[in-house]
């Protein structure tokens, strides 16, 4: 199950760049996340209903109010906004410094965490193999810097601090109850934290719902039903039975994943030095986690 939890956030999240970009073309970024979430918190809460699992409880709601509004809201919110106007190699390598905040921001850990030189080392080089990934794409996107990206990149780096620091916070305060009905709990509240924001900015008003593209709305369906309800939902239990380093390896990860689809579905060309790039991206995931291995050795 971990290993299958895994392959899903490695994954499908490699793959939702993608979509967030195609949905963007006939949605705006406040209403795409409101839908998107509400929709998918909704499916999962009538599946928790119809599990008769234990969905009532201050406890979990309380949990779910303050992670869901730092990953979802926050975290997730500001990649969907700063996709309408940043170089997706841009992002994409602001996002994968993911890992080190994952470090730096769990302080009961610190005395673990720098003391295993395998996983420092590993998020040092994974962030280098992102670069090595993105560096050709990077060096284009330079010229291309304005004001507004400089705002981006900076809310980049408080969603991937929100993101980490809301992800410690779950796994720091486990409530009781199953990981779905906390994913639930998450999706709803997170998608409301949205909608204030659409009817601030206009959204609703500007919105021409004729003139939404099919490749729009079928790319929400796969964030709803995959990006959310699979990927989410595996890594909100993933960060329940595995240490938190760990599991923010996605972030090094999904830019490999958003590759390789390029590569194959979109007939994009790989470089000798993007091919490095994943190599040393594979091989920062392998350090990370050679702790582990060595244990069950």
């Amino acid at each position: 199950m971990i290993a299958v939890a895994f392959a899903t956030v490695y994954v499908v999240w490699g793959s939702t760049y993608f979509f967030i970009q195609k949905a963007l073309v006939g949605l705006h970024p406040f209403l795409l996340g409101s839908m998107r979430f509400l929709a998918s918190g909704t499916i999962m809460m009538l599946w928790c209903v119809i599990r008769k699992e234990k969905i009532w409880s201050v406890q979990a709601i309380k949990m779910a109010a303050i992670t869901g509004i730092m990953l979802l809201s926050v975290g997730n919110g500001i990649v969907i906004w700063v996709e309408q106007f940043m170089p997706s190699a841009v992002v994409a390598i602001t996002v994968s410094a993911a890992p080190i905040w994952f470090v730096l921001l769990d302080k009961p850990h610190w005395k673990e965490n720098f003391s295993d030189r395998s996983t420092i080392i590993g998020l040092i080089v994974g962030f280098m193999g992102v670069l090595l990934l993105f560096g050709q794409q990077l060096i284009g996107s330079l010229d291309q810097i304005d004001s507004r990206t400089i705002i981006g990149l900076a809310l980049l780096i408080i969603g991937s601090m929100s993101w980490a620091g809301g992800s410690l916070y779950a796994k720091a305060h486990p409530t009781g109850a199953s990981a779905t009905v906390n994913t639930a709990w998450q999706m709803l509240i997170g998608g409301l934290a949205f909608v204030p924001g659409i009817f601030i900015t206009g959204e609703w008003e500007r919105t021409d719902w004729a003139a939404v593209p099919t490749a729009s709305w079928l790319s929400i369906l796969y964030l709803i039903l995959m990006g959310s309800i699979a990927a989410y939902s595996a890594y909100v239990w993933l960060l329940q039975v595995r240490p938190a380093t760990q599991v923010s390896t996605y972030a090094y990860v999904n830019p490999v994943i958003a590759v390789i689809l390029g590569v194959a579905f979109a007939n994009e060309h790989i470089s000798t030095l993007q091919i490095a790039g994943l190599g040393v991206i594979l091989l920062s995931v392998l350090l990370i986690n050679l702790n582990k291995y060595r244990k069950a050795a």
